[in-house]
């Protein structure tokens, strides 16, 4: 724990639901946080059997400076409440306070639907960096643009909001024959895999 792991500064903990319903919003984040230089991270990208969910989240936290958390989704689903996402904020935000050396300095904004819904649900986290989306996708690409741009290195410079939508919108439609190329369905990409085509397409169009 006395080092800081490869690339701590530029990765970002993607804690938001991806769920079919909230996944337009879920995948303009991630891509939002390829576009302006970071590695996004989230649970998505780890499929081991063998070690606990728990476990998997808390390895992610551990290594990320920063972190994406998107508490929009806290409705009853089968008559029980969804504390994922909150949960997984608390995490964060205790890793931050009582983590020591490099893993107790970490930064984080919120994501909500709403700018004060949270105080409901959620009143103890009020006074933190509190960003509503209403669920809309451009929106959600916007706030993170402009959060990630006060963490930049110094002189760093990155694509304006309107410039990383058009931009995502693009890789939308290209996506399908990207996926085909490699004999893959766009439907079926794992985190891991969409991540890679979106960085490579990047890499490409920002050359």
């Amino acid at each position: 724990m006395a080092r800081a792991p490869n690339g701590y500064r530029k990765s970002v903990f993607v804690n938001a639901p991806f769920t079919a319903d909230r996944r337009d919003v879920f995948d303009a984040i991630v891509f939002s946080v390829l576009a302006c230089g970071f590695t996004p991270r989230c649970a998505l990208e780890i499929d081991n059997a063998g070690q606990a969910r728990f476990d998997k989240i808390v390895a992610l936290i551990r290594d990320c400076h920063l972190g994406i958390h998107d508490i929009s989704f806290m409705e009853l689903d089968a008559g029980l409440p969804r504390f994922n996402m909150p949960f997984e904020l608390g995490l964060f935000l205790g890793a931050d306070r009582f983590g020591p050396s490099w893993v107790g300095r970490k930064a984080c904004t919120i994501f909500d639907r709403e700018p004060f819904r949270y105080q409901r649900a959620l009143s103890d986290i009020a006074g933190q960096d509190i960003r509503a989306h209403g669920c809309d996708p451009e929106r959600a690409s916007s706030e993170t643009r402009l959060w990630l741009s006060h963490h930049l290195d110094r002189d760093g410079l990155i694509p304006g909001a309107a410039a990383i939508w058009g931009m995502y919108r693009e890789f939308q439609v290209e996506l399908p024959d990207l996926a085909a190329l490699s004999m893959r369905n766009s439907v079926d990409l794992t985190f891991l895999e969409r991540r890679h085509l979106a960085t490579e397409w990047l890499r490409r169009r920002l050359a």
